[in-house]
């Protein structure tokens, strides 16, 4: 049964979505209202996972216990107001304000949550626990060193973003069942487009992550180069660090060439899915594009697109969202001159690798 929510529950889920995340409060309401709403619930949902993930002031035992807490409420079986009131105050001093709000109405989020079909409410509660198990995990592991090889950064990048292409895939697929039969396919294909996005991100913020004590590379691709990444420092990181990234780059833009074959395989009509999925896949393009013109950045800001570029992706996107041709000449232009290698993403051997890890 669903649970009653007001129209301040929504009014709250559509304010703060614009607190938390400029991108995603512009490629969400793209979604046709029936996604919008549960997509924007989801990204919430995800984001107080990853608060809690990201806090510094919180304790390792402490992540864990909160991670819990939170699938419990998901779940119904803990109330999201004594969660919220609880961990709200005690976020970093550093913590956006938009973010300590949403902690602080964990409630009016997750009665949007058990309103949403049963479908919907199932592909939420997978995800997150998902999502929480992993990043716990990983949070014990982080240091300087980097993961030890790509197969980690796959299982890394599974559990922060391919976890949300599957629960994507899983609510398009029950907003438009005609999707049913390409689903097998468009879950493989969903892991590797969280993959792509994530590694764009992974790779403009390796400086930023670095102040706070994290790095998300592999250590082999650049040991193989007589590298430590420990010993990294922005700007002076010399020729062998450039071509390790290079060889990243080509990885990531494999991901975002598969993650054009996810948005190709969604209905020609359905232009607010193909959008949403468009004006990520096209910011991300343009953010590997700079970071291959720039490998030897020394921030995030340095690598970050223009206001302009963002506009130029909306538009350009906007006029080809129909035509699978104009999409592919459209990403072939985008992506000219940035490296690549094929990518595969196999849903059984990215879970079964990370379940493995997880304690």
């Amino acid at each position: 049964m669903h649970k009653h929510t007001t129209l301040n529950d929504d009014r709250f889920q559509e304010e703060i979505l614009q607190g938390v995340s400029r991108t995603f409060a512009l490629t969400i309401p793209t979604l046709p209202a029936a996604l919008y709403r549960a997509v924007a619930n989801a990204y919430l949902l995800c984001r107080i996972a990853d608060t809690i993930e990201d806090d510094a002031d919180l304790k390792f035992d402490d992540k864990q216990r909160f991670s819990q807490a939170f699938i419990n409420v998901i779940r119904g079986n803990a109330d999201g107001d004594e969660f919220g009131q609880e961990l709200a105050p005690i976020l970093a001093g550093h913590t956006l304000e938009a973010e300590r709000e949403l902690i602080a109405n964990t409630a009016a989020v997750i009665r949007i949550t058990h309103s949403l079909n049963a479908t919907q409410q199932s592909a939420l509660e997978k995800c997150v626990r998902t999502m929480a198990d992993g990043m716990v995990y990983y949070q014990g592991q982080e240091t300087l060193n980097g993961l030890p090889d790509q197969r980690a950064m796959d299982r890394y990048c599974y559990y922060v973003a391919g976890v949300v292409g599957e629960l994507l895939t899983e609510l398009f697929c029950d907003y438009c069942p005609a999707l049913e039969p390409h689903k097998t396919e468009m879950m493989r294909l969903a892991i590797s487009f969280g993959q792509g996005l994530q590694m764009t991100n992974i790779l403009k913020d390796i400086w930023d992550d670095r102040e706070r004590g994290a790095c998300w590379l592999p250590a082999d691709v650049f040991a193989l180069r007589g590298m430590q990444l420990n010993d990294l420092s922005p700007g002076s990181a010399g020729p062998d660090f450039e071509d390790g990234l290079g060889q990243l780059i080509a990885i990531a833009h494999g991901h975002l060439s598969n993650a054009l074959s996810y948005t190709l395989i969604l209905p020609r009509q359905e232009t607010g899915m193909r959008k949403f999925c468009l004006w990520a896949l096209g910011m991300a393009v343009l953010t590997l594009r700079k970071l291959n013109d720039n490998r030897d950045f020394s921030g995030g800001q340095d690598v970050k697109i223009s206001r302009r570029s963002v506009k130029a992706t909306v538009v350009s996107t906007n006029l080809t969202v129909r035509s699978n041709l104009a999409l592919r000449l459209l990403f072939s232009a985008a992506s000219a001159g940035i490296p690549y290698r094929k990518v595969t993403a196999s849903i059984p051997d990215v879970i079964e690798k990370a379940e493995s890890q997880v304690i």
